[in-house]
């Protein structure tokens, strides 16, 4: 029996759909809840330094892209479900740590050891989808989770401030243990092994390096992952400089996390115009158009700013809707370029998800913290840094060529 079918016997497509969506939705809990804390995480751990609240968010990113780097293979040989499972686990004992922290490097090493948690149910959930789906139905099936997931950007700021209304930063994460457990224990009750002993791959350094080689030797999976890597440091430069801008250049910190949800919201669109198109246009050409408005867009609000066009209220508007075009990108592009860098990889999903996935996080936390420390009380340095990394990412795409639209697979892989 394939593993689709062993799969919809105990599960429908939209509980799976669901569960992928709260699995990727550990990522962006673990970050948009934190918004609303660095102020005052920076005030208390960091006062000389306020600018370092920002590495809340980039020291979670950079241990995710290390774990990620290891739980596929791991998954590879030991099956799916113990990775997620044990990764929840080190996500709480990271948790766990947090909340006692008294200094910002013991705070900042625990959001570490989160990320390496995290990795497990973000990485190897991708190799889940790889494991029933491929090609085009993989990317439709990666948008539909994506909606669901959308929705915890816009409500995870307004549950991080209540929280800190209620206790102080610290309880966030006692919302993060929470979280964590419902998710693992979702996986245990309900999804059963997509990776039947049979087609393991040995924990194996030569054929670990082996697969490594036929990863990075293949030219449209490097490029794909350089756009990836491009896509993700725009949208992480965005969010960690988000916070920043609404309480020094707008002075409406308190009402933050509310813009915050509208932003997300709005943002769904981006996965839903994805999963209505891909099939009929390509990932390909949706990643283009989407990245080449992404350039006018970046262009005209750098523009704005560095020649002070617009009063303080025009301003505002201006970038609402301009950071709301790099959330809806997101839904246009990660989906998408997921799906077309495991496309030729099937046979190895587990250290190919681990590969792309890491090598994309790591490199786009180099090109995110720059920008994020280049913020200098306007919006300026964030959009011209999202412009150029646009500009980069669509020249890469042209590289490509245009591929084999009509030739991409629509079947599911029921290898």
């Amino acid at each position: 029996m394939s593993a689709p079918a062993r799969t919809r016997s105990r599960m429908s497509q939209g509980e799976f759909i669901a569960m992928v969506a709260v699995l990727f939705a550990t990522v962006a809990f673990s970050i948009d809840a934190m918004l609303p804390a660095m102020p005052e995480i920076a005030a208390e751990l960091s006062p000389d330094a306020p600018n370092r609240g920002q590495f809340i968010v980039t020291s979670f990113v950079f241990g995710m892209g290390l774990g990620t780097l290891v739980v596929g293979p791991l998954s590879d040989a030991f099956g799916r479900k113990p990775l997620i499972i044990w990764g929840g686990v080190l996500y709480i004992i990271g948790a766990v740590a947090a909340y006692f922290a008294e200094s910002l490097e013991v705070l900042l090493a625990a959001r570490v050891l989160q990320g390496l948690g995290a990795a497990g149910p973000r990485a190897v959930t991708i190799a889940i989808v790889r494991d029933l789906y491929a090609g085009r139905t993989m990317a439709k099936i990666m948008s539909f989770a994506m909606m669901i997931f959308a929705l915890i950007p816009a409500v995870a700021p307004m549950m991080g401030a209540g929280i800190i209304a209620l206790s102080d930063w610290r309880g966030i994460f006692l919302a993060f243990i929470v979280f964590s457990i419902f998710s693992a224990g979702w996986v245990t009750l309900r999804q059963p092994e997509t990776l039947p002993v049979e087609k393991r791959r040995p924990l194996n350094a030569g054929l670990l390096w082996s697969g490594v080689v036929e990863i990075f030797s293949n030219r449209m999976v490097v490029l794909t992952i350089a756009v990836l890597t491009l896509c993700f440091g725009m949208l992480f430069a965005a969010l960690v400089s988000t916070q920043p801008i609404f309480d020094e250049t707008f002075d409406m910190n308190d009402s933050f996390p509310y813009w915050f949800a509208v932003i997300a919201v709005l943002s769904i669109g981006g996965s839903v115009t994805n999963a209505r198109f891909v099939e009929r246009l390509g990932m390909r050409y949706l990643v283009t158009v989407t990245l080449s408005v992404q350039i006018v867009l970046s262009g005209v609000m750098a523009a704005v700013c560095y020649m002070d066009l617009l009063p303080t209220d025009g301003l505002f508007w201006a970038y609402f809707l301009w950071t709301t075009s790099v959330f809806f990108m997101a839904g246009l592009t990660m989906g998408n370029l997921n799906a077309m860098a495991m496309e030729p990889l099937g046979h190895l999903a587990g250290l190919a998800s681990s590969v792309v996935s890491s090598v994309a996080t790591v490199l786009a936390v180099a090109v995110a913290a720059p920008i994020g420390l280049a913020f200098d009380g306007t919006p300026a340095p964030v959009a011209l840094g999202v412009a150029i990394c646009a500009v980069i990412g669509v020249i890469l795409t042209l590289i490509m060529g245009p591929g084999p639209r009509r030739q991409e697979t629509t079947a599911q892989d029921t290898a």
